[in-house]
């Protein structure tokens, strides 16, 4: 196993210790302060590890204003909605929506981008619907709006890879990160006035810092990563969080996937996996590695 895929499977690791710290922090304290505070701390330890030929004060340097102000914007409402979804709604079947996003992507490129879609693919879109049906088993139990905001949060996704097939050969790293950070810290530090939040306690502050830093280090790790493997072939890592979800909901929240959603998982991450190999095939080059819910 080359160094890459290592990264890639430690730096999705570490995203799923960060979401497990903000499911750590239930509905105790305000959702926008969860935004806000987890996104700040991101921020400052990307901010340290910028690379020398990209300077933080042109992050506003755009050649697509656009697009970059979508991005962020789809980005920045991903951003309280995963909050609401890790808080409301076990992890695993949080994992189990959100990973609808590469399924969302192929339906996107039929529909927007006028692209052509093979009989395997059309497969994986419904492999991966049939995969979410017995994890969250619609019509068997109530729904809350966490599973609402994951499916959502999906979507964004979604849209935010369509845009950055063309984004990201012509912005940089700085000015993508830049805005949707911008964007996130004052959409959730206007809420926090408005809705009257509270300072942190020492408890809720120290989950806030792990899910801030463990967030920024997988971004940093995963951009390590395509330096020593192609983005085609780390596209697969992204469905180890399926097995972390299982673990570090039995060990911290007490959730136990039965027999049924364990296979639903199963069945959901074969699907994106197949998904994923057919894009490689047919484009050569998959950028899935820059879903992770717009995560910064």
């Amino acid at each position: 196993m080359n160094n890459g895929i290592l990264l890639a499977l430690l730096a999705y690791a570490v995203y799923s210790w960060s979401d497990a710290a903000v499911k750590a922090l239930g509905s105790d304290l305000n959702v926008f302060e969860i935004g806000f505070y987890m996104t700040l701390v991101s921020a400052v330890c990307i901010a340290l590890t910028t690379p020398k030929d990209e300077k933080l004060v042109h992050f506003w340097r755009m050649k697509r204003p656009w697009a970059v102000q979508a991005r962020a914007l789809s980005g920045t409402a991903a951003s309280v909605l995963s909050v609401i979804a890790f808080t409301t709604i076990p992890l695993a079947e949080v994992y189990a929506l959100i990973f609808l996003a590469p399924l969302f992507v192929t339906l996107m490129s039929v529909f927007l981008l006028k692209e052509q879609v093979g009989p395997w693919r059309w497969f994986a879109i419904l492999a991966g619907f049939a995969g979410v049906l017995l994890v969250v088993r619609p019509g068997f139990r109530e729904l809350e709006v966490g599973h609402v905001a994951a499916v959502v949060v999906a979507l964004l996704a979604a849209f935010s890879v369509i845009l950055m097939r063309s984004l990201s050969a012509r912005e940089t790293r700085t000015t993508m990160l830049g805005f949707l950070m911008l964007y996130i810290i004052g959409f959730n530090g206007a809420a926090m006035l408005v809705t009257g939040a509270r300072m942190p306690t020492i408890e809720e502050a120290a989950f806030l810092l792990i899910a801030g830093v463990f967030a920024a280090t997988g971004n940093i790790l995963i951009l390590r990563a395509t330096r020593f493997t192609p983005a085609n072939q780390l596209a697969s890592t992204h469905y180890s969080q399926i097995v972390w979800a299982v673990i570090l909901g039995a060990l911290f929240f007490q959730e136990k996937p039965d027999l049924l959603a364990i296979a639903g998982l199963a069945i959901i991450g074969s699907s994106g996996l197949l998904t994923v190999a057919r894009e490689r095939i047919r484009l050569g080059t998959v950028r899935w590695s820059l879903f992770s819910r717009n995560r910064i």
